[in-house]
């Protein structure tokens, strides 16, 4: 466990908080809504890219400049401030306060735009951003350049094997269930399907997918169809469709003609599971791919009299979307362009076509 402290007067800023990997989701934005924590409490996550001001436009970087920071397809702009903030949820800060002037936001909070906007209340520093604004998920950002990380005993890291994964089936109550109670789709889900579907079409080649029916064909299939329309002919002759299954721990192990595979990527380490060769992993979040992986079904029971252990009632009804699944955009690109693939003639076709012609709702 660690605490964060002020760079300036070491006064502590943080409660004792463990390393976890960055979720997929961490700079989306959703609709008009009020969304929850980035972060469970008592996590923290780091993010390797630079963030926040000053900010320059890709036509003021060039190609060249940006492969060499990983960005390889054009993006609006990139951030040139440190890089390394940490993260964390807001009811684990401690000792700072909101700094006037700077709390500007788009509706109904701050979103950040005006830069570090918390102090540390002992010396007056400017250590960290606060994002509460509606379409932000709710997080307060460390500035790596004000504050220092300090061991607070405890635990050294969380646990890094796959039973953490594995073991979300048996606790129903720690999943985000694909759709909410008023049939709109999860934004976590479409911001893990986004990253998922990049790295997809990259491992893919070009080649048709072949998707499992059910939720995975739910998730991917619509959205798959529409950008592959947009990738130019492929070269005359038959083109040999890979196959996409759902594999990883607990999990039997692929078949012969699967191809690639959904595997987890670990909510601590970011680490991706690895399924036996030659099939490619495509990772996609712990707790998105647990329930693809260990469906859950709703049993029908009479509502009178006692019910079995694990039976779910039959009211309410199960959930139903009222509209078609679409992976975040918005994140979708954002992976995809960090990908060397996007070089590759079709797969830049793709990418262009998404960034220019939303393939859904640009939530």
């Amino acid at each position: 466990m660690d605490v964060f402290a002020c760079g300036r007067c070491d006064a502590v800023l943080t409660a004792p908080v463990a390393e976890v990997a960055l979720p997929v989701r961490a700079h989306q934005t959703y609709g008009h809504d009020m969304l929850p924590a980035l972060m469970e409490p008592g996590t923290y996550a780091v993010d390797p890219e630079p963030s926040g001001l000053p900010w320059r436009r890709w036509e003021e970087i060039g190609a060249e400049a940006a492969e060499a920071r990983g960005v390889y397809a054009p993006v609006h702009a990139l951030s040139y401030g440190p890089p390394g903030e940490i993260v964390l949820a807001p009811g684990d800060t401690r000792g700072t306060v909101f700094i006037p002037g700077r709390l500007d936001g788009y509706c109904l909070g701050i979103d950040g735009r005006d830069g570090l906007n918390l102090a540390c209340a002992r010396c007056g520093s400017f250590v960290a951003t606060r994002v509460d604004d509606c379409a932000c998920w709710q997080t307060v950002w460390l500035s790596p350049r004000a504050v220092h990380r300090l061991p607070a005993g405890g635990p050294a890291q969380l646990p890094a094997d796959w039973s953490v994964v594995t073991d979300r089936r048996r606790d129903e109550g720690r999943d985000t269930p694909p759709v909410d109670q008023l049939g709109a789709w999860s934004p976590h889900w479409e911001a893990a399907a986004g990253a998922a579907l990049a790295h997809l079409l990259a491992a893919s080649a070009g080649a048709p997918l072949v998707l499992p029916r059910g939720l995975v064909t739910d998730l991917f299939g619509p959205t798959l169809d529409r950008l592959l329309a947009a990738a130019p002919p492929r070269p005359p002759g038959p083109a040999a469709p890979r196959r996409v299954v759902v594999a990883g721990p607990e999990l039997p192990p692929p078949e012969r003609g699967d191809s690639l595979a959904l595997v987890p990527r670990h909510p601590h380490t970011g680490r991706t599971w690895q399924p036996p060769e030659p099939v490619t992993a495509v990772p996609l979040e712990a707790d998105v791919w647990a329930q693809l992986a260990f469906p859950r079904e709703r049993l029908a029971v009479p509502v009178t009299g006692g019910l079995p252990a694990g039976v779910l009632r039959d009211d309410p009804p199960p959930l139903h979307p009222h509209r078609l699944f679409e992976p975040d955009r918005r994140v979708f690109l954002h992976t995809l362009a960090r990908l060397p693939a996007v070089r590759r003639p079709g797969l830049r076709a793709i990418y262009d076509h998404a960034r220019f012609t939303p393939y859904g709702p640009v939530v």
